[in-house]
């Protein structure tokens, strides 16, 4: 059988496909034989092809398994939570005895009254879900609805359905990170000095993205931890010196814009805006210097802040600035270039690092100024991380408090005159026993989210980490802490649950 997804999806898929399969068979001569960028284009679009072929057989994989194996999100019929209750079979009329002949001497026995029928329990009426999907109620709150993938999550078919049917945005989880993307061995041998690349893993998901019609947050340019220390090494290795101050600044523009052009000329308007910064704001006055009021941090833990040591404490501002510049240039050659740069962080919400950010994005955006005088606005929006409750317990999950700190970062960022893109959601929960409360948590969380929209378009992303339950999950696994095991809005099956159909009720406009 074929699987049975929307229209959309549909349309997209053979589209795509068929469009990537006929360009390159025509062109195989060019492939084969062509040069320069004849042979250059044909190698690409073949490259798209095969992904597209992969992706099909991934969507049409499903058929071999039976129609008991169709995922639930390629289901169109909404879920029922409570099943009809079956009426009771009446009780059997007891088969009044005959009477025996009177004797004589005996009145005749009264016959027995037969036993009344019992009353059938009355049908109780299915509980009715709202129809619709995640992504098109969002779209009428004024934001789009993202999620995050892996290579690991391309390979579940489930996940890969539950995506097609619910989300227009997607934000790798680490195939797109610098760490993930720089080759040591080459970067040891490039004739240029600059750093090498390998973009395989992350132009993989891109190109999926691509073939779907889903668009991809990029996710992230700068971020100081778990980067690769050769990098700011002479040579590129593990035990030289570090470099000067100068030749790291030429090393990180050069990958900024080695970064963000290569995914805009391969897959143009596919990656819509960029992290370009992480988590540069420390949390304890040990990881900044507490004369900075942007808490820029010179230490993660015990290891030290290498963009910092070497570029100095405005290396944040000067990822922004070449970054905007790359995004000017690419305008240049073509107007329909739209990539929006964000500094995204974690805790976003709480007081005293909300009010550090906010001065982060003052510094930014008035640290270059174009021909005329004038600041450029190099910081276009704020990525509010939202990891909410206990770290690792139940104590400070479902929390109304939350919801209220939220609302205020989000009114402080816009008022800043940037985009706020709400990232890496999870609404933490540790007991399965508080299902029901934290579907009603995830409901009152997305009503102020569309309270705040209809007010003015302050939110224009939604982008959901603790999309699945997991509830094997280890308690020494990092995602215990980071996601908990029963924060989805789907289950382990990726099944729709309460908290899903709270959500979209939340987004759904109602008629008066």
């Amino acid at each position: 059988m074929l699987i049975d997804f929307r229209k959309k999806e549909a349309k997209i898929v053979f589209g795509r496909l068929l469009g990537l399969l006929f360009v390159p068979f025509m062109g195989a001569r060019n492939f084969f034989y062509g040069e320069g960028k004849e042979r250059k284009k044909m190698h690409k679009l073949w490259k798209r092809a095969a992904a597209g072929v992969c992706c099909l057989t991934l969507l049409f994989g499903m058929g071999a398994c039976g129609k008991g194996d169709a995922p639930v999100s390629a289901d169109p019929t909404p879920e029922v939570t409570a099943t009809v209750a079956p009426t009771k079979a009446p009780v059997a009329t007891e088969v009044p005895k005959a009477t025996e002949a009177p004797k004589a001497t005996e009145a005749p026995k009264t016959t027995e009254a037969p036993q009344v029928t019992e009353t059938p329990e009355p049908t109780k009426e299915p509980v009715v879900r709202i129809e619709g999907t995640l992504k098109d109620a969002a779209a009428d709150c004024g934001f789009s609805f993202g999620t995050v993938v892996s290579a690991y999550s391309a390979r579940d078919l489930n996940y890969t359905m539950m995506v097609m049917d619910d989300f227009n945005s997607v934000t790798a989880a680490n195939e797109m990170k610098a760490y993930s993307m720089l080759n040591q061995g080459m970067s040891q041998t490039s004739t240029n000095g600059m750093p090498a690349i390998d973009f395989s893993q992350a132009d993989a998901i891109v190109s999926r993205a691509e073939l779907l019609g889903i668009g991809v947050r990029g996710h992230v340019l700068v971020w100081d931890a778990y980067m690769s220390d050769w990098f700011f090494r002479e040579g590129y290795k593990n035990d030289t010196p570090y470099v000067d101050k100068a030749t790291m600044k030429k090393r990180l523009q050069y990958y900024i814009e080695t970064v963000i052009t290569h995914f805009e000329t391969e897959f143009p308007g596919v990656v819509y805006c960029w992290d370009v910064v992480n988590e540069a704001v420390g949390d304890s006055k040990d990881d900044y210097d507490s004369s900075d009021a942007r808490h820029i941090r010179t230490l993660r833990g015990s290891t030290e802040n290498q963009f910092y040591n070497i570029i100095g404490d405005d290396y944040v501002e000067l990822s922004f600035l070449y970054a905007k510049d790359v995004v000017e240039k690419l305008q240049k050659k073509n107007p329909e270039v739209s990539i929006t740069l964000f500094y995204n962080d974690y805790n976003a919400y709480l007081p005293e690092k909300r009010d550090s950010i906010c001065e982060v994005v003052k510094s930014i955006n008035s640290y270059a100024k174009d021909a005329n005088g004038k600041y450029r606005k190099l910081c276009e929006g704020v990525g509010l991380q939202s990891y909410i409750g206990g770290y690792g317990e139940q104590e400070g999950c479902l929390e109304d408090s939350h919801i209220e700190m939220i609302r205020e970062a989000i009114e402080m960022y816009h008022a800043l005159g940037v985009e706020v893109h709400v990232t890496e959601m999870a609404v933490r929960n540790y007991d399965p026993e508080l299902m029901a409360e934290h579907a009603e948590f995830c409901g009152r969380l997305f009503d102020m989210y569309v309270a705040l929209n209809e007010k003015e378009r302050m939110i224009t992303n939604i982008s959901i980490w603790g999309i699945n339950d997991n509830p094997d999950m280890s308690e020494y696994d990092g995602n215990y802490r980071q996601n908990s095991p029963y924060c989805g809005l789907y289950d382990e099956d990726c099944k729709k649950k309460d908290a899903y159909y709270k959500v979209l009720e939340a987004m759904t406009k109602t008629e008066e």
